[in-house]
């Protein structure tokens, strides 16, 4: 119960419904138990009214016996219907208060979950996949309301329904009650044993779930590669085995669970014929009525719902308390990546690196290693270099994606960690190298942040990355709906989309993190063209690995292994005869050619 214990400030927070449902089940676990009282008057009204019968055997009285004995049977009848009906009308309150309440505290959790999630690092999202991420907000979170819900709702019953019971049968025979509920401490020590197993076996369910989320969410996202590759079938057997696999633990899992349902019968079972046996002796022995032995039959019969719910209540806490585990583990996470001084505030655009190591923390990769930059406010700056050289680390380090492992990043002479983070991204047009898009329409992709954007502003923003006249050829234009991550866009298209979606919000500092990659020389050019513009007044970083994306910026960055191996002009490392000058050929005749 220790991971569950997470849960209590919601029902704290819904204590007056679980108080309320409470009080219902109170109510109609008494109004459970009256009909069994009645039982005990009607059938020692039975015994009675048939000694008075006989004794009054052929005269006028024994008439008015037997019409006295069948009005109160009716009344007893319709005493027991109307007990029956308030009970049902209370148990519906039950559900309505309690069931309802499960509901509220699953629906808050979830949004807990996807609200930390949104907190977290993008380290946190390098070590996990994401059909883990999905198996704990949905799955786990659903078998976690099975216990503020069900389990609660039975376990409140079986309490009520004890101690009314319970008490009520001490009071009336001490010595039958003994014997009646005896066998309850031999289910008590089996349920413990038996949830041990369960809660092993559910957490090991619980994991096999997740690697088969992942496996099917790899699937669906990677359909073109799986269907190019023709890997249909691999990719089918692959997910047969995983479901193989967590099928034969959840038939181990039921294997146990089977073991509560004849287990209780057995024992119900035995305590009914002690109940009959014990009881027969004290009637015979003049201290008990018949009516008593069928009130406690009734008694008996009426615990066996409770004590089977005892069962299957065991088994929901365990695999819930089995999922609080995988969601703490989530929740417990907190970012690293915080605000020192929660400043807001317009920027410039000034950005300096000073002596910046950064080593990827979940890999160990020395990305960057005595980084120096100064990027004045306005200013293009283009980073060259090729793959693994530290091009797209410096963009996640100034969108504060990660913090540096050494030395600082300043903008505006101030330290990178003194500014509120939204409130600095905001300020920030960024094109990641992966491109990613909504499964939405083309107008909602380009104002994505910016909900209000002007449609006028939407299409100047897609003129300006060379997008608007692919888009008017389509039949539905800027309402389009592009499928999930643009699927129904080509590379190019995807990306031209993604750098309209940054220069719409107008930022500060815009980021282009080889996001060209995908489009013609020709079309790279009249991108640049338009950007020329855009980029006036606004400190702009290129990031590429073609020599024709720095053709704008005011100084130009070569990067090899985190170092800066050429820094300058585009004519003054020209002049250098280096590594730049190299490259640059290089792309030239191969553009040539």
């Amino acid at each position: 119960m220790k991971s569950l214990a997470y849960l209590n400030k919601y029902l704290w927070k819904y204590k007056g419904t679980l108080l309320l449902g409470t009080l219902f089940t109170v109510v109609s676990n008494l109004f459970g138990i009256i009909p069994a009282q009645i039982v005990r008057h009607a059938l020692d009204l039975v015994k009675e009214t048939l000694d008075l019968y006989f004794l009054f055997d052929g005269s006028k009285v024994q008439a008015t016996v037997y019409e006295d004995f069948a009005y109160n049977i009716l009344i007893y009848g319709v005493l027991i219907l109307a007990m029956a009906l308030l009970k049902g009308i209370f148990l519906f309150l039950v559900r309505q208060t309690l069931i309802v309440m499960s509901r509220h505290i699953e629906f808050d959790l979830k949004n807990e979950i996807y609200q930390h999630y949104q907190t977290l690092p993008l380290s946190f999202y390098r070590r996990h996949n994401t059909g883990d991420l999905m198996a704990r907000i949905s799955e786990d979170v659903s078998k976690v309301r099975m216990y503020v819900g069900p389990s609660i709702m039975y376990g409140l019953n079986l309490i009520t329904l004890f101690v009314m019971v319970i008490s009520y049968m001490l009071s009336v025979s001490p010595h039958l009650t003994f014997y009646v509920l005896m066998p309850l401490p031999i289910l008590s020590v089996s349920i413990f044993f038996v949830s041990n197993i369960i809660n092993k076996r559910s957490e090991e369910i619980q994991r096999n779930l997740s690697m088969l989320s992942t496996n099917a969410q790899e699937a669906f996202s990677g359909i073109r590669v799986l269907k190019a590759y023709v890997q249909e079938s691999f990719s089918t057997k692959q997910f047969e085995n995983q479901s193989e696999n967590y099928r034969n633990k959840s038939l181990n899992l039921i294997q146990v669970d089977s073991l509560f349902t004849p287990l209780i019968f057995l024992l119900v079972g035995l305590s009914n014929i002690l109940c009959v046996y014990i009881g027969g002796q004290e009637v015979m022995a003049g201290r008990l009525t018949p009516g008593n032995i069928a009130e406690f039959l009734i008694y008996v019969n009426m615990l066996t719902w409770p004590v089977t719910a005892l069962g299957w209540t065991t088994s929901q806490i365990q695999r819930a308390a089995a999922s609080q585990t995988r969601i703490n583990e989530f929740l417990e996470q907190k970012t690293d990546i915080v605000s020192t001084e929660n400043l807001k505030k317009d920027i410039a655009g000034d950005v300096e690196f000073k002596h910046v190591t950064f080593i990827y923390p979940d890999s160990g990769i020395i990305a960057l290693k005595n980084f120096n930059l100064r990027i004045k406010a306005g200013e293009t700056v283009a980073i060259l270099g090729g793959t693994g050289s530290g091009k797209s680390t410096l963009a996640n380090l100034l969108t504060r994606m990660y913090d540096t492992t050494s030395g600082e990043i300043l903008i505006d002479q101030t330290a990178i960690q003194a500014y509120d983070i939204p409130a600095l991204r905001r300020q920030m047009g960024y094109v990641p190298q992966d491109v990613f898009l909504f499964s939405d329409n083309i107008s909602n992709n380009v104002r994505f942040g910016l909900p209000d954007l002007p449609q006028d502003k939407v299409i100047q923003a897609t003129k300006d990355a060379d997008l608007y006249n692919n888009i008017v050829d389509f039949p539905e234009g800027f309402e389009t709906k592009i499928g999930e991550r643009g699927i129904t866009l080509s590379g190019g298209q995807k990306q031209r989309l993604s750098i309209a979606r940054a220069i719409a919000r107008e930022p500060k500092i815009l980021i282009l993190d080889d996001c060209l990659s995908a489009v013609d020389t020709k079309t790279e050019s009249t991108i640049l063209t338009n950007l020329k513009g855009i980029m006036q007044n606004r400190t702009s970083l290129i990031i590429s690995h073609r020599v024709s994306s720095a053709k704008l910026a005011d100084q130009i960055v070569l990067l090899d292994d985190g170092e800066i191996v050429e820094q300058g002009t585009h004519e003054v490392l020209m002049k250098k005869n280096g590594a730049y000058r190299e490259l640059y050929e290089k792309q030239l005749q191969g553009e040539e050619a």
